[in-house]
């Protein structure tokens, strides 16, 4: 009989992960724009699916892994300058 078993981890660039970095999860080769590294995880086994399931108003290009993450990341460092702005 088989046992599932499901692993979520909340990933912040801030404790030293990336977005892009954290999709390492799927397998694929990804380049994180924020900066300029490409992590390739092609050989990394043991995955066996891998899925975006967006919403409806969400934009379709985020379908793709890689500009999902930079996305965030762009978000992220946008929201982050904003903060530190106005605290200045």
């Amino acid at each position: 009989m088989a046992i599932y078993h499901c692993s979520i981890k909340i990933i912040s660039r801030g404790k030293g992960k990336s977005a892009v970095a954290a999709a390492y999860r799927s397998g694929e080769t990804l380049t994180n724009h924020y900066d300029g590294v490409t992590h390739d995880f092609t050989r990394k086994g043991g995955i066996v699916h891998t899925e975006i399931l967006l919403p409806p108003h969400a934009p379709p290009d985020f379908a793709d892994r890689s500009i999902l993450w930079n996305s965030v990341e762009k978000m992220q460092t946008a929201i982050l300058r904003r903060r530190t702005d106005q605290s200045a």
